[in-house]
């Protein structure tokens, strides 16, 4: 591009008189010189900004195919989120742009979406539990890095808080996360080396001890306590969710707020508690660039993202459970009504991102492998 840039420059500093055959030739050689410099610039075609060949192996981009479809792979608990935020995106995006998107959308445990990915699913767009499954994606070549900064908030799309969920009228009386290390309170909740809803209920016992004041081998005793006082382990949060509401196994359930405000808008009449410490529980979205980029679909995924952080979208999370990450929305009446404040909010960001809580406590013979051969023994 500096070619045609000087060729430009030189063209308009140049004073030619085309009267005469001088001047007139000068100046035909210059503009000569700028043609074939800006066509090598284009790479002799001007249009290629839309060409599959900017990518490797990818297939013609979405703009020009009159129908595109999307894959979206997400955690099960946001299905009824999305089924109301797709039709909305659906429309706009056939008003805007007379093409029609069709969604197939695979719902599941965050984990076990993540293997489904590196394995071979096909996804345009991942929303996952946690950001950790987001950089085993990443890691295994799917996504590039700096996928956090290509959308607001750092990647987060939604976000909930961990709930004590009790028996009717709370018999134990558990109403702060101390109240759990109670002997004869019995906690329901998901293996942390399976679940990643189960990740977040261990980090929230283990925050609760630090910022309350106590340190490490604090924190550690009291989690081992905790988990001690598990009678089982469930593969994962749904399950966990079974094992105490439809086979009565527990006193207590950790889960998702979002998870409860669920249950409640389908009728359910649930006790539960949102300790005033808590884990903010942060949920990722991300493009899948490897994918994107040989289906075509890139302007429409990356379309679909940036709009779930619209105030429109960010409504119908808030409907379903989920608290905002959209400022306009955070301030309104109804999430402040629906969401009770929480005072001390920590994020995963407090103890080293999840590449550090990964190792520190759920890696092969990390503290909770530690914990559980104790409890063997």
């Amino acid at each position: 591009m500096a070619l045609w840039q000087r060729l430009l420059r030189r063209l308009q500093a140049k004073r030619f008189s085309v009267n005469s055959l001088q001047g007139f030739v000068s100046l035909f050689l210059i503009g000569t010189a700028l043609s074939v410099a800006l066509a090598a610039c284009s790479g002799g075609n001007v249009s290629n900004s839309n060409s599959a060949a900017q990518t490797p192996g990818a297939s013609p981009v979405s703009a020009n195919k009159q129908n595109v479809e999307l894959t979206l792979v997400s955690f099960a608990v946001t299905k009824a989120a999305h089924e109301a935020i797709i039709p909305k995106f659906v429309e706009k995006w056939k008003q805007e742009h007379n093409q029609t998107v069709t969604f197939n959308p695979s719902y599941g445990g965050s984990g076990s979406q993540t293997r489904a990915v590196i394995d071979g699913l096909e996804a345009d767009v991942v929303h996952l539990a946690l950001a950790l499954d987001t950089q085993k994606i990443e890691k295994a070549g799917l996504i590039q890095p700096g996928w956090q900064k290509e959308v607001p908030n750092d990647g987060i799309v939604s976000k909930s808080v961990a709930a004590i969920v009790t028996r009717p009228g709370n018999p134990k009386g558990v109403k702060t996360w101390a109240d759990l290390e109670k002997d004869q309170v019995k906690l329901i909740t998901a293996d942390p080396k399976t679940s990643g809803i189960a990740r977040w209920n261990f980090l929230a016992l283990w925050n609760s001890v630090i910022k309350t004041g106590g340190n490490e081998a604090k924190a550690t005793e009291f989690v081992t306590k905790i988990y001690n006082n598990v009678p089982l382990l469930t593969k994962d949060a749904r399950e966990a969710t079974d094992a105490f509401f439809k086979q009565g196994q527990g006193d207590v359930l950790i889960n998702y707020e979002n998870e409860i405000i669920f249950a409640q808008q389908k009728g359910q009449k649930i006790d539960y508690v949102i300790p005033d410490v808590n884990i903010s529980i942060d949920n990722p979205i991300a493009v899948v660039d490897k994918n994107v980029d040989k289906h075509g679909t890139r302007e429409v995924a990356e379309a679909f993202v940036k709009y779930l952080y619209t105030p429109e979208a960010q409504q119908e999370f808030v409907k379903w459970g989920f608290r905002p990450v959209n400022e306009t929305v955070i301030q309104t009446k109804e999430v402040a009504d629906k969401y009770p404040k929480v005072k001390t909010l920590s994020t995963v960001q407090n103890y080293g991102g999840w590449d550090a809580v990964q190792n520190k406590f759920f890696a092969d013979g990390a503290l909770f492998d530690q914990i559980q051969a104790q409890k063997q023994r």
